[in-house]
């Protein structure tokens, strides 16, 4: 009996570097709060007279008060109470606030950069009542102005400076969240209309095939059941081909998803000959000419060139009238020119049915910062023209 393989454990996460500089940070407030206790040579009221145990005091009584620091990338809000409380006990020993105060100012700006404009403001004023309370302790009621004079009063200013300079990078942070949001919704949007236009060509030009062969074969079914036979199999096709079509476009919206199922090539101008099939199926004779050095082009704007002459055909057949349609594709140096032209009639592709149709063309060619056109053509029909950059 074979043992199935262990699975290998995960790996170990790492501290995250401000997790780093907090702890850093405790052996810097230890000294600093080393050397005011041992300035004053006071070691909390342990006397010089007690030997080692006077530096020993010291050393571990700064450690204890550093050591919170440590906590402080977690843990901020907690992290300024203990080190105002630490303050208040300070002074209540006799011995000088201004580390753990200092201390308490830099949190003050973390937290109003991480947290909530409230819990910013509160952190700010808890600050200002902790140095009022530890620097008006000791100060004789006649001289309780001369607290708010320099140099007392510079725990105000630092304060305020780190809540302002905290508040206006956490505005700057929030305005570049919302700028990525919109960037965000925009695209979603983008897509959305590449969607639509996709479906709209695709069924459009479909369902107007469906119809013009459905209509001829409903006329000759009793006399010319050949014909009709014909006119069925188009609309079979043409069915055939759009669910294809279909099925490849939901398959690739499913793609976020995980669906690693192969997907055929979008459509492009190597189809044409599928279009131009159709079109004399349902009566209209199509001539296209290919000038220049035909050469591979980028996938958008194959796809853009064919759908072009899709969408221009099934204006052909469902709203022209024409009988002919010529399609010119030119490689130019710089990009893809193309010229749909009918002999149908002039400024029908305008109307209504095919309003959102000429829409679809010139967004896909604007997209692409290419030149479109369409409207009455000079000897009379429509015309269709787009350039498309490469």
């Amino acid at each position: 009996m074979t043992r199935a393989p262990k699975s290998p454990a995960p790996p170990r996460r790492l501290p995250d570097a401000l997790t780093v500089l907090s702890w850093c940070g405790v052996p810097a407030l230890a000294i600093v709060l080393l050397g005011t206790i041992a300035g004053d040579g006071r070691s909390l009221h342990l006397g010089r007279d007690e030997g080692l145990a006077a530096p020993l005091g010291m050393v571990a009584a700064a450690v204890l008060l550093a050591l919170p620091v440590g906590w402080a990338g977690r843990r901020p809000v907690q992290v300024l109470g203990v080190l105002l409380a630490e303050a208040v006990g300070l002074q209540a020993y006799g011995e000088r606030t201004w580390p753990p105060l200092l201390a308490a100012v830099v949190l003050v700006f973390y937290i109003t950069v991480t947290r909530s404009q409230r819990t910013g403001a509160v952190a700010a004023g808890s600050v200002l009542i902790t140095w009022g309370v530890t620097d008006l302790a000791d100060t004789p009621g006649a001289d309780l102005l001369n607290a708010f004079k320099v140099p007392s009063a510079h725990w105000v200013v630092i304060t305020f400076i780190a809540w302002i300079l905290g508040s206006w990078i956490r505005l700057r942070q929030h305005h570049a969240e919302t700028l990525r949001a919109q960037v965000v919704i925009q695209a979603v949007q983008a897509e959305r209309l590449r969607i639509a236009r996709e479906l709209h060509d695709m069924v459009a030009h479909s369902v107007g095939v469906i119809a013009i062969q459905a209509g001829a074969a409903a006329r000759v079914i009793e006399t010319q059941p050949a014909g009709a036979r014909e006119a069925l199999k188009a609309i079979e096709f043409t069915g055939r081909d759009t669910l294809a079509g279909l099925r490849r476009m939901l398959v690739a919206l499913r793609e976020a998803d995980g669906d690693g199922g192969r997907t055929a090539p979008a459509a492009g101008l190597a189809d044409i000959e599928k279009l131009l099939a159709v079109a004399g199926d349902a009566g209209v004779h199509v001539d296209i000419r290919w000038r220049g050095e035909q050469r591979p082009l980028p996938a958008e704007i194959d796809l853009s060139a064919y759908r072009i002459i899709q969408e221009s055909l099934t204006n052909v057949l469902r709203h022209a009238g024409a009988t002919t349609c010529r399609i010119d594709v030119d490689y130019v140096e710089d990009g893809l020119a193309i010229e749909v032209l009918d002999d149908g009639r002039g400024g029908a592709g305008t109307g209504a049915g095919s309003g959102y149709g000429i829409v679809g063309m010139r967004e896909r060619v604007g997209l692409l910062h290419g030149q479109f056109s369409a409207g009455p053509g000079p000897e009379g029909g429509f015309r269709v023209a787009a350039r498309l950059p490469v």
